[in-house]
């Protein structure tokens, strides 16, 4: 269990522990009214009330729900069998970065129950799995490779959350593409809505704001390396506003054409994160290269 503690200061002193502990802890009403359900707010180890009136000098504890207490010490070596290998790049109390490996979906669903990144993190922790605590930030395709985020516990996931659209939160991506934009640099400020009931999506006028900035790191033949950086996180943004601009991700069987070269994947891959850890503030800031089956896109022996 994770626990934060603040030491009630001679301004705080006299205030209800709801005036306080929201403001100091940077709870939202939700969570402050479900940590104090779980008595999860003490002071001496003992749960109080939302009305209890404070006393400088108290040291408040806030003890969070994670799953840092069922895990060994040491990772194991590698993911589950049958699975791409994906690694833990970093790791505290609070959060994780994984390089996730494609294609594997970051979370269950309706028509996905296992092989998800999920339990290739509990087996890389070697976690219980009936406590494991699994807080996606930044989710990623099943197609797209690299750097994802993972809170570890719910008041984790709302602070990061909350810097993930704002210059706090920085992710940068490498896109092969199937064409060169016409202009070496520049930023696609086009509007994405969902088509029907299905996954697809298409750049639409009565869509939400969407925002994708790139720069053109190289070209191939046909084909173009690409790095860009999202203002706004619409589902299939990147992989939409390539193929408006006529430039698709190599391989997408979605929005192009599948290549037998990377099955059940694409040619994205997260590249870059640049947060702040939300309780320390600790600044960090992790790259992955392309892997090597998107660098052989560019090769001359793959061009034709």
């Amino acid at each position: 269990m994770r626990c934060l503690t603040y030491t009630v200061t001679e301004a705080d002193a006299g205030r209800a522990v709801r005036s306080v502990v929201p403001r100091r802890f940077s709870l939202g009403q939700h969570a402050f009214r479900r940590l104090k359900v779980l008595g999860a707010i003490r002071i001496g180890g003992v749960p109080v009330r939302a009305d209890y009136i404070l006393h400088a000098g108290e040291v408040i504890e806030l003890c969070l729900p994670s799953d840092a207490a069922t895990e060994t010490d040491e990772c194991a070596a590698a993911g589950t069998p049958d699975l791409p290998p994906s690694f833990i790049r970093y790791r505290d109390e609070d959060m994780l970065i994984v390089s996730k490996g494609a294609p594997l979906p970051t979370l269950p669903a309706s028509h996905i129950a296992t092989g998800t990144l999920r339990e290739q993190v509990i087996a890389m922790l070697r976690a219980d799995p009936a406590t494991f605590v699994y807080h996606p930030v930044n989710r990623l395709d099943k197609g797209t490779s690299g750097l994802l985020c993972i809170a570890r516990h719910a008041h984790a996931q709302r602070l990061l959350s909350a810097q993930l659209h704002t210059g706090g939160f920085i992710r940068e991506y490498l896109a092969v593409t199937e064409g060169i934009p016409e202009l070496p640099a520049g930023t696609i400020d086009a509007p994405i809505a969902r088509l029907g009931t299905g996954a697809r999506r298409a750049v639409r006028e009565d869509g939400q704001r969407a925002v994708t900035h790139y720069r053109v790191e190289r070209t191939a033949g046909r084909r173009a390396l690409l790095r860009l950086r999202l203002e706004t996180g619409r589902t299939h943004q990147i992989r939409v506003h390539l193929t408006h601009i006529g430039c698709p991700i190599a391989g997408d069987y979605l929005y192009g054409t599948a290549l037998d070269a990377l099955p059940g994947r694409f040619a994205l891959h997260s590249a870059s994160i640049r947060l702040t850890q939300p309780i320390t503030g600790k600044q960090i800031a992790l790259e992955e290269p392309l892997p090597q089956a998107l660098e052989a896109l560019l090769s001359v022996h793959d061009l034709t």
